[in-house]
């Protein structure tokens, strides 16, 4: 890692470590499992957290490791199910915080470094170059207006840090990616700052209107788009889906690519009948369910 010592040295002790064990029988166990690590920033000296969702996910029991080998109990305080954020809250004051950048200072080549827990007080470092900043879709019904694509290699448990060169936190780290040049998958730590009062007063983004969620995976291919996966007891396969079934419309609009899918299902919002042509085998189906919405889901 390029970064100067001191810097690195002064950036440490705002990095935590996350040891988080879930709720029995919790719905996110069958994907994420019952016991996870993370990473974490603290973001302000009351004791805030920033990390990524699916860490704590339905957390029972969350044990934060700081640097100076000393572990304190935390809650969650707020989570952002679209952008893929949660803010924790450690009943201790005065911790050091991290310095906030924006992404939107960076350019493509830029020096970024990442900061991730292996330990309890153990970190480690990677660098790297920013190799794409625009909108970015996964299969699990997730997209971002903006995210910050680079060569550092998240460097341990996700949700943690990622740096500009002057040492301030430009985004959170999320997950590896694949592909010649593109090393790991950052949220933009705007993503906080814009919603920062309404996630610490309401523990969400309540503001912004709750999006249609069918709980299953999806690929683009030739013909349509392809369900991979279901997430069980969700709206998508309790609704009639089935693994396999190619999505061709929503509603009267064709979806060629998953872009256009999310754009069409975010049109209805969370509970609102929702109507899909589907091609399964040779047939061609119309499928009508009813939508929900993941925040409730995992609650």
């Amino acid at each position: 890692m390029d970064a100067p010592l001191d810097l690195i040295q002064d950036i440490l002790p705002g990095t935590v470590a996350l040891a988080v064990r879930v709720r029995e029988g919790h719905r996110s166990i069958p994907i994420l499992g019952e016991e996870r690590m993370g990473s974490g920033a603290v973001v302000d000296s009351r004791g805030y957290i920033l990390t990524v969702n699916h860490v704590v996910l339905g957390a029972e029991e969350i044990t934060v490791g700081l640097t100076d080998g000393r572990t304190l109990e935390a809650r969650v305080a707020a989570q952002d199910y679209d952008s893929g954020l949660a803010l924790l809250r450690l009943e201790e004051a005065g911790l050091t915080t991290l310095r906030m950048g924006s992404s939107l200072d960076l350019t493509l080549g830029d020096p970024v470094f990442a900061v991730g827990s292996t330990g309890q007080a153990e970190r480690r470092g990677s660098g790297g170059l920013v190799t794409y900043l625009g909108e970015f879709d996964a299969e699990w019904e997730y997209r971002l207006d903006r995210a910050i694509v680079s060569t550092a290699e998240n460097p341990g448990y996700g949700g943690g840090p990622l740096f500009d060169n002057r040492g301030l936190m430009v985004g959170v780290v999320s997950l590896n990616l694949e592909g010649i040049g593109q090393a790991s998958l950052a949220i933009p730590v705007e993503a906080y700052r814009l919603h920062r009062l309404e996630l610490l007063e309401h523990g969400g983004i309540v503001s912004r209107p709750r999006r249609a969620w069918l709980g299953c995976y999806v690929e683009s291919v030739e013909g349509g788009m392809l369900i991979s996966g279901m997430v069980p007891g969700g709206p998508a396969e309790v609704g009639g889906l089935k693994q396999g079934d190619r999505i061709l419309e929503v509603g009267f609009c064709s979806v060629g690519a998953r872009r256009d899918f999310y754009e069409e299902l975010w049109k209805y919002r969370a509970g609102e009948q929702v109507t899909l042509t589907v091609r399964r085998g040779e047939e061609r189906l119309k499928v009508s369910l009813r939508s929900g919405e993941r925040e409730v889901f995992y609650r």
